[in-house]
């Protein structure tokens, strides 16, 4: 599912604001995209419109439960723990470099 958030109130500098969305299926991105780009449309043409966003979920991409605990085995670093420890594999000779 896809949906479009936004607040909606009566004038620009009044401080109380609705919340409103629209909902799109899971295939309909463009649909949202267009209809949010109507909002802020409608915000430049004068209308108290603010924080227009889109969230998504989508069950086919929606992670197993449990990733952010891994396995106590699980070893990843983002930097290399010693950078005297060259990356890659070691090259034996020039002729071993493919182009």
């Amino acid at each position: 599912m896809i949906v479009v958030f936004w607040l909606q109130g009566r004038a620009p500098q009044e401080t109380e604001a609705s919340p409103r969305h629209r909902v799109f299926g899971n295939g309909e991105l463009t649909a949202a995209l267009r209809f949010a780009e109507e909002l802020r449309a409608r915000r430049a043409g004068g209308e108290a419109i603010t924080h227009v966003t889109i969230q998504s979920e989508l069950q086919e991409s929606v992670g197993r439960p449990g990733v952010a605990d891994p396995d106590p085995g699980y070893n990843h670093f983002k930097r290399r723990q010693d950078p005297s420890i060259p990356l890659g594999r070691p090259v034996t000779s020039v002729w071993e470099i493919e182009v």
